[in-house]
């Protein structure tokens, strides 16, 4: 009996990931509005400035694109995982892939934006070599190869896990 009551309060505390799962969505709302600005801002750069500031500034938006769509993946992913099954008709035009994230594919889904995220950091910090030292920049690109090693660890790990 006793058992039984912990494993039922250890099953019922998957519900408390909603509130995580909330805040996620508002941040999400906030990276929206973070973007608008920057699109404003992109938008008068376009009519005053050089090429340069463009390119820097758009390449801001694609890095929070990339994290709003992190933010997506994670937020379904835990949901449909952790909490509760997630209804995946297909009348209800959700993509096909809501459903069938499993745990590994979230990671490696993860990993995977985080490396393509650092990929375009670092076309930015290319972009601004003349304002850095080089110590900066080989930051940057060790930081990058760190993650993209991790990602192929990462990618490694299970298809060697299931030869032994």
């Amino acid at each position: 009996m006793f058992k039984r009551l912990i494993e039922n309060y250890i099953f019922f505390t998957r519900w408390l990931l909603l509130p995580f799962i909330f805040m996620l969505g508002v941040g999400l709302v906030g990276m929206a509005l973070t973007a608008a600005n920057s699109t404003y801002h992109l938008i008068q750069m376009i009519f005053s400035e050089n090429g340069s500031n463009i390119k820097i500034h758009l390449l801001e938006l694609v890095d929070l694109t990339l994290i709003s769509a992190l933010v997506v993946i994670v937020t379904i992913s835990i949901y449909g995982n952790f909490v509760y099954k997630i209804n995946d008709r297909e009348d209800l035009g959700r993509p096909a892939w809501m459903a069938s994230v499993d745990f590994s594919q979230l990671k490696l889904n993860l990993l995977t934006t985080i490396v393509v995220i650092s990929a375009v950091r670092l076309l930015e910090v290319f972009l601004e070599v003349p304002k850095l030292y080089d110590s900066e920049v080989y930051h940057y690109i060790a930081l990058h190869l760190t993650l993209v090693f991790s990602r192929l660890a990462m990618a490694y790990s299970p298809k060697n896990a299931a030869k032994e």
